[in-house]
């Protein structure tokens, strides 16, 4: 499965335009995630916990958004994009959309 933030793929063709395909997941902060991001405000620097609680959420978003385009048919997802929002107090919702698309 082909996924690209781009519309069109150098060398491939477009065949077979299936539409629009995402996947999600919500999350949640850690208590001691935020203890440490706490200490981290007062003397700067990543915060490592919350880096990491992001990559895992954009991995599960993609591999939701890839099965549910490969149910479909497809062999690529072109056009990809992630937006975030927060949902509740703590919890943040990661959103992974694209088009689905069967390249030649």
């Amino acid at each position: 499965m082909l996924i690209s933030n781009m519309e069109i793929v150098p060398g491939k063709t477009v065949v077979k335009h299936l539409g629009l395909v995402q996947g999600s997941t919500v999350r949640a902060k850690h208590i001691g995630r935020d203890l440490m991001a706490s200490l981290k405000n007062i003397v700067g620097g990543e915060l490592k916990g919350y880096t990491e609680l992001l990559e895992d959420a954009r991995r599960e978003a993609v591999e939701r958004m890839t099965a549910q385009a490969e149910s479909i048919g497809a062999n690529a997802v072109l056009n990809v994009r992630f937006s975030t929002s927060s949902v509740a107090q703590g919890a943040a919702e990661l959103f992974a959309y694209g088009t689905a698309v069967v390249l030649e």
